[in-house]
């Protein structure tokens, strides 16, 4: 029914029993210019190899759903124009007609479930919009946590969200908020946040018995983890507070809303940063991809029935 296309390397993962990470592929269309989209896929990859699994770049492409894509069409992906930034919503569309997208947070988990994969690193969630209230603007990312069984490695949610409004769905929702070695809920580009993570885990290998222990349960959804960017690229929740505001007002302005609205933010922030938002995006979202590939291991060793290895640094 649905056409899926293995990667050469994924495909030979499956059949060996390794560890697969899932990766979403709007950072490579809608999140930064060709080439550096490319050499930032390549180097996050790079980084799950280097932890022992093996990365799967999720896309559409011409109506076939890719796990894992190879050099050539990851380099033609980089450079296409006009691609569907795919959510749950429109996934199936984009397959029945042919299309050609990238997957968000939400169409990525759905992606990775039915291949079988279940660990994701992206850099941030969606979540609930600042002024949501009024516009009802709230990611399908929350629904998707809570119902798609997959463990998501991120920053938190992006720090343009109504933060405190997300966790509040999330916690609503039944989804585990997990922080990765400290109390806060990361904020993105910041480590920390004034806001208490609901959970904290010190290792991967609890991560992944609780995702075990999930399934065991008969419980729906995934997991959050919240790992926050290194000390060393963080940029202060201070110093962003007022540029967010600022970006958030431009687009009230301008009437931006809906898919449009987070892109915009984004580009706005990278111009008021010099550019230091996107340098520490890529830092996060390379340490989102060292963490998963240690809990994907550890999913593998626990259902081989090999004892986690002994606590050490990530």
């Amino acid at each position: 029914m649905i056409e899926l296309s293995y990667s050469q390397e994924v495909k030979a993962a499956r059949a060996e029993g390794k560890p697969v990470v899932a990766l979403e592929s709007t950072i490579i269309t809608h999140g930064m210019p060709w080439p550096q989209n490319v050499e930032v896929a390549r180097k996050v990859e790079g980084d799950i190899r280097a932890g022992g699994a093996v990365p799967a770049t999720i896309a559409v492409l011409e109506g076939v759903l890719h796990i894992g894509l190879e050099n050539g069409q990851l380099q033609r992906l980089g450079q296409a124009r006009n691609v569907a930034k795919l959510s749950r919503a429109d996934l199936a569309a984009c397959l029945a007609t042919g299309g050609t997208g990238s997957t968000t947070v939400a169409a990525t988990m759905i992606a990775a479930r039915y291949a079988g994969i279940e660990v994701f690193a992206t850099g941030g969630i969606g979540g609930v919009h600042r002024g949501a209230e009024l516009s009802f603007d709230v990611s399908a990312d929350l629904q998707e946590l809570a119902q798609t069984p997959v463990t998501v490695v991120a920053a938190g949610a992006k720090a343009i969200l109504d933060i405190p409004k997300t966790l509040e769905v999330l916690e609503t929702l039944g989804v585990p908020v997990i922080a990765y070695r400290q109390d806060s809920f990361p904020a993105f580009w910041s480590a920390t946040s004034a806001h208490p993570a609901p959970l904290r885990m010190n290792a991967p290998e609890p991560i992944a018995r609780a995702h075990r222990l999930r399934g065991a349960l008969g419980l729906p959804g995934g997991q959050l983890v919240a790992n926050p960017i290194p000390e060393g690229d963080e940029i202060a929740a201070e110093e962003l507070a007022p540029v967010i505001l600022a970006a958030q007002r431009a687009a009230d302005r301008k009437g931006i809303t809906g898919k449009a609205l987070t892109p915009f933010l984004l580009s706005a922030i990278f111009e008021a940063t010099d550019g230091r938002s996107l340098t520490a995006n890529i830092a996060l979202v390379r340490n989102n991809a060292r963490l998963a590939a240690k809990i994907a291991a550890a999913l593998v060793n626990i259902d081989a029935g090999t004892p986690p290895p002994a606590r050490g640094p990530l």
